[in-house]
C-alpha cells in the first residue's frame, strides 16, 4: 500500500473538485474544458504552454460558465493555492476593473473588452483521480497555475506566475491596495541591507529589464533572454493589423524605455550557474530576509506542501540572490533568486515601475516533465 502523503491528500481533494466541476459542464463546454491526459510526448505540447498576458490562455473561460459553474471552478482553483494565494489570485483577477478604467474602458487587444475578469481559463488534462497522470491550468492576465499528479501524488506547481497591474492602487481613506507588496518590499529590504561589497556582486546592472528574463518558455535554458512583449501571445499575429501594431509599438516602447544594449542582455541572461550573492555569505539577519522571500513564492500552494520547510541552514547557503535596477521604491528593479531546483524572478518596470510580474519555477522539473519520463518509463521516483 502507497504511504499517504500531504502530496497525496491534495492530490485527492484536487481530483474530487475536478471531476466535480466537469461533471456539472455540457458537451461542448467540456470539449473545450478538457485537454490530452499528460504524456511524455507531443501530444501534451498544449499542457507546456503557459502565458501571463491577456491572451488565450486555452481552456474554459469563467464568461463561457453558468454561475454555479464557476463556483466550481474556483473551487478547483483554491485546492492548488493556501488561503493567501487564492486571495492573491482573485485580488489580480478583480484588478482588471481597475486596469480597464486606468485606460479609460477601451476596446484592447483585438477583444471586446480588452481588461476582462471574465477571461481566465480553466482546463482539466486527462482523467482526474485514479493511478495515472492528469493535471489543471488555470491562468489569465496575471495569472498561470499549473498542476500535474502522478500516480495520485501532486508532483508539479510550477510554473506558478502571479502578477499585478496596477501594483499599487488607492483605496479609500488613504489605504493602499498591494496584493504583492511584500513580494517586492523583502527583495529591496534584502538588497538595501547588503554591504557595499555585496551589493556590487549582488546588483547585476544598473538598470533593470523590460520584463522578467525567462518569460514564458515551456523550458528555461542557458542564454535565455527578455523575450519581447509582443512574442508572449498565443497566436503571433491578431487578425486586425491596427491592433497588431498597437501591440507592436507598445512592445517597442517598453523595450526602448529599459534602454538595454547587448552588455546588460548579457549581465543579465539565465546561466545555470546562479549569479549574484549566495545565501552562505549573507548575515544571520539576511538570511531571515531571504527565507522570509522565500515564502512569499512557496506560501502559494496549500500550506502542507510548501517547500519552504526542506530549506535548512544547508539548502539556504546555496539560493543566490541577484539584483537590477535603483534600490529606490517606486523606480524599476528587478531581482532573481536562483539555486538547485529553483529559479525565482521578480521585475517590477513597467507603467512607471507599477505593473509587476513573479514567477516561481523549478528548472528541472517544471510541468513535471522528469517525473512524467520516469512514470512512462516505470521508474520508481
Amino acid at each position: 500500500m502507497t504511504h499517504e502523503t500531504p502530496r497525496h491528500r491534495v492530490a485527492a481533494t484536487m481530483a474530487e473538485a475536478a471531476r466535480a466541476w466537469l461533471d456539472m459542464l455540457s458537451p461542448d463546454q467540456r470539449a473545450t474544458a478538457a485537454g490530452h491526459q499528460p504524456a511524455d510526448n507531443a501530444s501534451d505540447g498544449e499542457r507546456r504552454r503557459w502565458f501571463y498576458t491577456p491572451t488565450d490562455h486555452g481552456g474554459l473561460t469563467v464568461h463561457q460558465q453558468r454561475p454555479a459553474q464557476q463556483r466550481a471552478a474556483m473551487r478547483l482553483v483554491s485546492t492548488g493555492l493556501s488561503r493567501a494565494g487564492y486571495v492573491t489570485v482573485a485580488t489580480t483577477m478583480g484588478l482588471e476593473n481597475v486596469l480597464d478604467h486606468t485606460e479609460g474602458f477601451v476596446a484592447r487587444f483585438d477583444r471586446e473588452r480588452g481588461r476582462d475578469p471574465g477571461l481566465y481559463y480553466l482546463r482539466v488534462f486527462g482523467e482526474p483521480g485514479g493511478t495515472g497522470t492528469w493535471g489543471w491550468r488555470f491562468g489569465g492576465h496575471h495569472v498561470s497555475l499549473n498542476n500535474l499528479v502522478v500516480d495520485g501524488q501532486l508532483v508539479s506547481s510550477t510554473p506558478c506566475f502571479m502578477g499585478a497591474d496596477p501594483a499599487s492602487s488607492e483605496l479609500l481613506g488613504g489605504a493602499v491596495n498591494r496584493p504583492l507588496a511584500r513580494v517586492e518590499d523583502l527583495g529591496r529590504e534584502l538588497v538595501r541591507s547588503l554591504s557595499p561589497g555585496l551589493a556590487g556582486r549582488a546588483i547585476l546592472s544598473p538598470k533593470a529589464p523590460s520584463d522578467f528574463v525567462t518569460g514564458n518558455r515551456t523550458s528555461i535554458a542557458e542564454g535565455d533572454r527578455v523575450i519581447p512583449l509582443a512574442g508572449i501571445w498565443r497566436d503571433e499575429r491578431f487578425p486586425d493589423p491596427a491592433e497588431q501594431a498597437k501591440l507592436q509599438a507598445l512592445s517597442d516602447a517598453i523595450d526602448a524605455a529599459a534602454g538595454y544594449e547587448e552588455d546588460d542582455h548579457r549581465s543579465l541572461e539565465y546561466t545555470a550557474r546562479p549569479k549574484g550573492i549566495a545565501g552562505a555569505d549573507l548575515s544571520t539577519g539576511q538570511r531571515d530576509l531571504l527565507r522570509a522571500l522565500l515564502d512569499t513564492y512557496f506560501g502559494r500552494v496549500p500550506d502542507e506542501i510548501s517547500p519552504l520547510d526542506a530549506y535548512d541552514e544547508a539548502a539556504l547557503d546555496a539560493v543566490h540572490f541577484a539584483w537590477a535596477g535603483s534600490v529606490e521604491q517606486g523606480a524599476p528593479h528587478y531581482y532573481r533568486v536562483q539555486g538547485p531546483r529553483l529559479l525565482i524572478e521578480w521585475d517590477n518596470t513597467q507603467r512607471d515601475a507599477n505593473h509587476a510580474h513573479s514567477v516561481w519555477r523549478d528548472p528541472s522539473n517544471d510541468f513535471g516533465l522528469d517525473v512524467l519520463r520516469a512514470h512512462y518509463r516505470g521508474v520508481t521516483v
